[in-house]
């Protein structure tokens, strides 16, 4: 049976295959008659882009394209994206693509009426109430990858190239006001994107699973998130057609980004200086550290884990178990085994292990995490070494 609903948990969500067709019924539906859609460099140009905005111009709606973005936004690409919604007069964002699409065109549509620097609003404290609520403009999310969930977070990651960080933005208001959740527009996703995408939402599942503190809620979307990720992501990744793989794909990693509110934890915090470092796909970067971090966090999570173990029906119980179901699924996807696999060298090990404890997911790790420790994480994944 095809998988199909209308969802209003953490925001609207229209998901099922075809739903791209509604998009410029929801746009009117919200009051956009005049949507700037933002995507990355890559996806501009593809038939699938070209279609959607052909459909939102027979729809008789003043659509615009913003592609101006890295693999990784830094702050020009947002000042770029500003002058883009000013200049032609947009009354709302649609986001589409991956996690840098997504974050990007939410953060346009929250800066399209701020007057402060966007780093104001950064995510520490209650720095989101400088924000006028009134300057938000409307979003509509449609992803094209499985892997970020940004189409229902709350905030965006932008690069930060003078301090070579990756800083996050939030405000309550930046959730999407809709989301088209079609896995017809994942299917042309290259094996190695649908494998990183795919980690990068196990990995935010996982670490919110993991993180400290009461929030039963995001336990059990967490669980069940991993669920649908180990049924469908190795079948996403060989079999691309397979639109019920793509499904669970698209909805784990919803749930992930909605578990996460609870927090991250190491994974994140090492895996964002790497990638302003080195580039790297950020889903790719988390499953190379999966493994290690997950060992460094044993004495405090072994418990927990066997009772994922258990929920996930792994032939070998308990976090050996689960740890060895992790190890089989990366090599089985084609994620590389140590940073070193994934080109990263140890020349800026020091200064990594620094931006990681500062980095604002380390406080969800259920271990205390100091610059020891990040080395340590560090130089066991960067030579393989568990």
């Amino acid at each position: 049976m095809p998988k199909t609903a209308n969802w209003n948990y953490p925001t609207s969500v229209r998901f099922g295959a075809g739903r791209i067709a509604e998009l410029p019924e929801l746009c009117r539906a919200l009051g956009i008659l005049r949507p700037l859609l933002v995507t990355d460099r890559g996806l501009a140009e593809v038939p699938m882009t070209r279609q959607v905005l052909a459909a939102l111009r027979d729809a008789k709606l003043g659509v615009a394209l913003f592609s101006d973005l890295k693999p990784n936004p830094v702050e020009a690409n947002l000042q770029a994206g500003l002058a883009a919604y000013r200049a032609g007069q947009h009354d709302g964002v649609i986001a589409f693509g991956g996690g840098s699409g997504l974050d990007m065109g939410k953060l346009i549509a929250f800066m399209s009426g701020q007057t402060r620097p966007v780093w104001d609003f950064e995510d520490i404290g209650d720095c989101w109430t400088r924000a006028d609520p009134a300057g938000i403009a409307p979003v509509i999310a449609v992803p094209t990858t499985a892997g970020t969930g940004s189409e229902v977070g709350r905030a965006g990651v932008l690069t930060d190239e003078h301090s070579h960080t990756k800083r996050i933005i939030f405000h309550p208001q930046m959730m999407p006001k809709a989301v088209i959740s079609d896995p017809q527009l994942t299917v042309g996703m290259p094996a190695k994107i649908t494998a990183g995408t795919g980690m990068d939402a196990f990995a935010h599942c996982l670490e919110a699973y993991c993180a400290p503190g009461f929030h039963p809620l995001a336990d059990g979307i967490a669980v069940e998130g991993m669920r649908l990720v180990a049924g469908a992501l190795e079948r996403a990744v060989k079999t691309p057609d397979d639109l019920d793989a793509r499904a669970d794909m698209l909805a784990a990693a919803a749930m992930g980004a909605t578990a996460f509110q609870k927090g991250l934890g190491g994974m994140h915090a090492l895996s964002h200086p790497v990638g302003a470092l080195y580039d790297t796909h950020h889903g790719m970067t988390n499953a190379v550290f999966m493994p290690y971090v997950l060992q460094f966090n044993r004495p405090a999570i072994e418990e927990r884990i066997a009772r994922l173990a258990a929920y996930l029906g792994l032939g070998k119980p308990g976090f050996a178990g689960f740890l060895d179901f992790v190890l089989e699924l990366r090599e089985a996807i084609g994620v590389p085994h140590s940073l070193a696999d994934l080109g990263v060298d140890g020349s800026q090990a020091e200064l990594i292990a620094r931006l990681a404890v500062s980095d604002p997911s380390a406080g969800g790790n259920p271990l205390p995490l100091d610059e020891q420790a990040t080395r340590a994480i560090f130089e066991a994944a960067y030579v393989g070494r568990l």
